[in-house]
């Protein structure tokens, strides 16, 4: 069976998002780990929650910076976990080549935005300020860049006039939420995961 590790610094909702896919089986896939660069984030007590194991990646400090033996001391715990594919759900760290040469083309992200517009964080209001008519959501493979990696899946959302960025990113989280399971699945399959 696939086995997930997932990364988040905030609420924990697309793990959420994953583990109900499992739970209603259209995702066929087990979460093994859950790691959080933020030790108060939600997505730790929503793992503690559903009995799934938990740790805080500690970064030391560094507010932005995921430093390479952090990122070599994380691939470790994914390994020791068994994890087949590293699963980004609000983790907002960049990552780099010690983790990235642990899972290479098997870290996958999700972006509140039609990649590549609006890389970064902030996507949706970066998409109000700019005045775009559409933008959407992004499932992509993590490389070097900062949402740079292939495409697995992306879809279109209208931007309604006057809309506040709060309320376009409340409605991205509901396509987030349902298309990032479809994506993990697909994905896992073209891998034979």
């Amino acid at each position: 069976m696939l086995t997930l590790g997932i990364l988040g610094s905030g609420s924990g909702s697309n793990m959420q998002a994953i583990l109900d896919a499992i739970t209603v089986g259209t995702l066929q896939a087990k979460i093994a780990i859950v790691l959080s660069d933020n030790p108060k984030a939600l997505i730790l007590k929503r793992a503690a929650s559903h009995g799934i194991p938990h740790a805080v990646i500690d970064c030391e400090g560094h507010k932005n910076k995921f430093p390479d033996y952090v990122q070599i001391e994380t691939a470790e715990k994914l390994k020791q976990a068994g994890v087949d594919l590293v699963c980004l759900a609000g983790f907002m760290r960049l990552v780099k080549a010690p983790l990235l040469d642990a899972f290479p083309s098997k870290i996958l992200n999700i972006h509140p935005s039609l990649l590549p517009a609006f890389p970064g964080v902030a996507a949706w209001a970066q998409a109000v300020e700019a005045k775009a008519k559409e933008t959407g959501v992004t499932v992509h493979v993590v490389d070097s860049g900062m949402d740079t990696g292939l495409v697995i899946l992306q879809e279109k959302l209208d931007i309604l006039p006057a809309e506040t960025a709060d309320a376009l990113h409340k409605r991205i989280q509901v396509i987030e939420h349902r298309i990032y399971p479809m994506a993990i699945s697909q994905y896992a399959h073209s891998l034979n995961l």
